[in-house]
C-alpha cells in the first residue's frame, strides 16, 4: 500500500467491534485524556494552536484560535457544540467516523470542553441517520459508565455531561448559528452576526462550534504531539484529513492522507476512473465548491493551493464524473437541492435559487437562449455576498464554474433542442449490450 495514506481516525474501521469502548481502548483510546487533564486548559489550547489544526468542516479556521476566543472569567456557562449535521451532496466522512470510531469524538469532546472550561457539550446529529444516533447514544453511555463522563472525571475535578441531539433534517442547520437556533428549539435559521457564537452562542452564552472530524482529531494531537501533526501536510495546511471519493471511481470510499495530496495520487489508490472512461469534472470540496476538470489533477489538495486554482477545499468531498455525464444536469440537481433547503429567511437566496433553477431547467431541455447564460451569472452574482449565510453563496460556485469550463456544452443543449447525453450511460451499474 502506498505510504501517502496516514490512517489515524480510520485506522481500525475494519475491526468488527471498532465502535466499542473496549476496541477503542485496545488501540490506545482514552490515553490522551489523562495527559490533557494534567495540563492547564490554556496549555491544551496552546497545543492545538501549535498543531495548526484547521477546522475540518469546510471553512478551515484554526481550531486552537477558535477555542481561545472564548472569554474567561465572565461568569457564564460555556458550551461545546459538535456539528454532526453532515448533509451536503458528496459529503460522507463524518457519518462513517461516528459509526466506526465514535469514542475518538467523545474523547476529543472531553478534552475540548476542558480547554474552553465547559461542563456541557452537545452533539447535533442528523435525525435521518438513526443508526448513527443510536451508536452515539451507546458510546456516550459506555464512556459515562467507565467514568470518562460525569462528575470528577479521572479524579481531576472536571465535570462534563454530553447530550446527543437529533436534528429534524434541515441542511441549513449545518450553518453554525442555524444549528444553535435549532438546538434551542427554534426554527433553524441563520443569525445575523455579530455577535458571534464565541461570545453569544447557545443560550446567549460563549460557545464553540466544531466539526466532527476536527474534534475527533484532537486526541491524536494530544497523544502524539503538536509537532508530529504539524510535520504532515503543507506549510499552511497542516496534518492529515479524510478525502471522500465518490462517483465514477473504481474504489470509492474514505482515504485519510496529508493535506496537499493530489487527486492523481488518490486516484492511484482508488483504481482510477471506472474502466473504459475518463475524468470530465470533479468537485474538490463538495457541491458548494467550484468545479475542477482533468487539468487540475495535480493541484495539491490544501486550502491555499485549491483556492489559488479557483476553487475551495471545503470538506474534501471529491465527487468524480466521467465523460458520460451532462454537466448541466448535475448543476441543476445541485441547485434544486439548495433551493429546497433554503430556509427562506433572506430574499436573495429564497428568490434567487428559484430563478436559477428555472433557467437551468430551461437550458437542460434546450429552451431559452445563450443570453440566459449571462442572466444566470448575473443572478448568481446578486445572491453571493448578499445572503444571510453561505448557503446562498453556494449557488454561484457550481453554476459559474460549469459555464466557465463547459460553456459549449450549454450551447449544445440549445442547438440540439434538448440534452445530448443519455442519462442511462452515466449509471454505475453495467449496461447490457444492445
Amino acid at each position: 500500500m502506498s505510504t501517502i495514506l496516514t490512517p489515524a481516525l480510520t485506522a481500525h474501521w475494519d475491526e468488527p467491534d471498532s465502535f466499542t469502548l473496549a476496541a477503542y481502548r485496545r488501540d490506545g483510546g482514552y490515553e490522551a485524556l489523562p495527559k490533557a487533564l494534567a495540563m492547564s486548559p490554556d496549555q491544551v489550547i496552546q497545543t492545538l494552536k501549535d498543531s495548526v489544526l484547521r477546522g475540518r468542516g469546510g471553512a478551515g479556521f484554526p481550531t486552537g484560535n477558535k477555542w481561545a476566543f472564548i472569554p474567561q472569567g465572565d461568569g457564564k456557562p460555556h458550551y461545546l457544540v459538535v456539528n454532526a449535521d453532515e448533509s451536503e451532496p458528496g459529503a460522507c466522512k463524518d457519518m462513517p467516523t461516528l459509526l466506526a470510531n465514535p469514542h475518538a469524538l467523545i474523547e476529543g469532546i472531553i478534552i475540548a470542553s476542558y480547554a474552553i472550561r465547559a461542563d456541557r457539550a452537545f452533539i447535533y446529529v442528523r435525525g435521518e441517520v438513526l443508526h448513527v444516533v443510536r451508536r452515539l447514544h451507546h458510546a456516550v453511555a459506555e464512556a459515562r459508565e467507565a467514568g470518562f463522563l460525569g462528575s470528577n472525571i479521572l479524579g481531576s475535578g472536571f465535570d462534563l455531561d454530553v447530550v446527543v441531539h437529533a436534528g429534524a433534517g434541515a441542511y441549513i442547520c449545518g450553518e453554525e448559528t442555524a444549528l444553535l437556533d435549532s438546538l434551542e428549539g427554534k426554527r433553524g435559521q441563520p443569525r445575523l452576526k455579530p455577535p458571534f457564537p464565541a461570545t453569544a452562542g447557545l443560550y446567549a452564552c460563549p460557545t464553540v462550534v466544531n466539526n466532527v472530524e476536527s474534534i475527533a482529531t484532537v486526541p491524536w494531537i494530544l497523544l502524539n504531539g503538536a509537532d508530529e501533526f504539524a510535520a504532515l501536510g503543507t506549510e499552511r495546511s497542516k496534518g492529515f484529513g479524510i478525502f471522500s471519493l465518490s462517483g465514477h471511481v473504481t474504489r470509492s470510499g474514505q482515504y485519510e492522507a496529508p493535506l496537499g495530496t493530489t487527486l492523481r495520487e488518490l486516484l492511484g489508490l482508488a483504481g482510477g476512473i471506472r474502466s473504459g472512461h475518463q475524468l470530465k469534472f470533479w468537485t474538490p470540496g463538495g457541491s458548494s465548491t467550484p468545479l475542477f476538470t482533468d487539468e487540475h489533477l495535480d493541484v495539491p489538495l490544501d486550502y491555499e493551493s485549491v483556492a489559488k486554482a479557483g476553487s475551495m477545499l471545503g470538506t474534501r468531498s471529491i465527487q468524480l464524473f466521467d465523460e458520460t455525464v451532462c454537466v448541466v444536469r448535475v448543476v441543476l440537481r445541485w441547485i434544486e437541492f439548495y433551493q429546497h433547503e433554503s430556509c427562506g429567511k433572506c430574499t436573495p437566496c429564497r428568490e434567487g435559487s428559484y430563478w436559477v433553477v428555472q433557467l437551468l431547467d430551461d437550458l437542460e431541455h434546450g429552451k431559452g437562449s445563450e443570453a440566459d447564460l449571462e442572466k444566470l451569472l448575473d443572478i448568481c452574482t446578486n445572491i453571493t455576498g448578499r445572503a444571510f449565510c453561505a448557503l446562498g453563496d453556494s449557488i454561484e460556485a457550481p453554476v459559474k464554474s460549469s459555464i466557465k469550463y463547459f460553456r459549449d456544452e450549454y450551447i449544445e443543449h440549445l442547438r440540439a433542442g434538448g440534452c445530448p447525453f443519455d442519462p442511462a450511460a452515466s449509471t454505475l451499474f453495467a449496461m447490457e449490450p444492445a
